[in-house]
């Protein structure tokens, strides 16, 4: 320690010759300054340094991340620990991850570091308060696939994510798939922070988009970001999901939207319920959990209501023809109504069709003259 801090050796030196690593030198030399300090520099020895605490990793957390990390593209490490987390009940970090990778041939080159945002974005302090929803459109299956959106919609309170799901093309019926989904599991929110897409927005004075009016019918109002960075929540979890998707699906053999759904929802519970949020040192659902402990929740509990299949269909009116049918999509079905009637034809999600006499925004309850299942195969295949 003396002739380093004369200038006679370097530091890199004197650890080789420790047989430490120079930040472990580093720290013995803090030490060595702090004793010098208070004139025992003669009498300093280093302490104990606690001796060897690598873990060992288990055999199937090992084979987990052969394969995570062996996929094209690789998973990132954050990645795999989460997922030694969430399949075999393994905490590590992600610095533990790299290290194994490294002494097993598996690391990868670290991408570039995202710049940090100038100024603190601000949050809302209430579940519920403004749920921010975009959609993704990325190659998830494969940088020789075709982009697939991807919606996605997360909390602004809590940073709990409300829905994650593949679809094959951004359209009406996909957000009236999509949102009730997540409506149904956590309740109805105030507001809904969007982008000026023409699904919500129409330059046409006090006119609605049919996505809108629909909310409406929900007491669901929409507030509109000027720039990707004003949502920049859900810019970072599309990111998230960019990072993690493409290479597990890649290492489960996962090349279509059907399957790609059915293990986004377990990935996105775990995350919801095990991984700690950077910003809020707590995992999302104890964030959301006690904000609505402490009443910061304005959620209004989901109830059954017979308009509720209705109110998420694609509606247009239809007239009874001569022959007594309506039109519905290449079948024309028979109902009870008088030549010329104006009905609604409401194309459901699921593929199926029903035919109303009344519509939601008329009051009353649905009457139903007609539906037909199956009639085209169900959106989200």
């Amino acid at each position: 320690m003396g002739c380093f801090r004369r200038g006679v050796i370097k530091a890199e030196d004197a650890a080789e010759e420790l047989e430490i690593s120079a930040r472990r030198f580093r720290q013995l030399y803090g030490e060595y300054l702090e004793a010098c300090a208070h004139g025992s520099s003669a009498q300093w020895t280093p302490g104990r340094s606690g001796g060897g605490h690598r873990r060992t990793i288990p055999r199937e957390v090992a084979e987990l991340w052969r394969k995570l990390l062996g996929a094209k593209p690789p998973a990132p490490y954050g990645f795999a620990a989460s997922e030694a987390l969430r399949l075999h009940d393994v905490v590590v970090d992600r610095a533990l991850v790299r290290r194994w990778a490294m002494e097993h041939g598996l690391a990868h080159p670290a991408g570039p570091r995202p710049e940090p945002a100038a100024v603190r974005r601000w949050q809302c302090e209430q579940v519920g308060a403004l749920w921010q929803l975009d959609a993704s459109p990325h190659r998830w299956f494969g940088s020789d696939e075709d982009l697939v959106p991807l919606l996605d919609m997360v909390d602004d309170c809590s940073r709990l994510i409300t829905g994650t799901r593949l679809y094959p093309k951004e359209c009406i019926m996909a957000y009236l798939d999509f949102l009730p989904r997540a409506f149904e599991r956590y309740g109805l929110p105030v507001a809904l922070y969007v982008d000026y897409h023409s699904f919500f927005f129409t330059h046409i004075p006090e006119n609605l988009t049919y996505l809108a009016e629909t909310l409406r019918l929900c007491d669901i109002s929409l507030r509109y970001a000027s720039t990707a960075q004003a949502k920049g929540k859900i810019e970072r979890q599309h990111l998230f999901w960019q990072n993690r998707l493409p290479s597990y699906f890649a290492a489960e053999g996962i090349h279509d939207t059907v399957r790609g759904n059915e293990h986004i929802e377990p990935l996105r519970e775990h995350h919801n319920h095990r991984e700690l949020h950077r910003e809020l040192q707590m995992t999302p659902q104890t964030a959301w959990d006690r904000a609505v402990q402490e009443g910061r929740s304005v959620l209004r509990p989901f109830r059954p209501d017979p308009w509720w299949p209705y109110i998420w269909s694609v509606r247009s009116a239809v007239k009874v023809g001569i022959d007594g049918k309506v039109p519905a999509g290449r079948l024309r079905l028979p109902v009870h109504a008088h030549l010329g009637a104006r009905l609604w034809h409401c194309q459901h999600a699921d593929g199926s069709i029903s035919i109303l006499a009344n519509s939601p925004g008329e009051g009353g309850r649905p009457v139903v003259l007609c539906r037909a299942e199956h009639v085209n195969p169900p959106w989200y295949v």
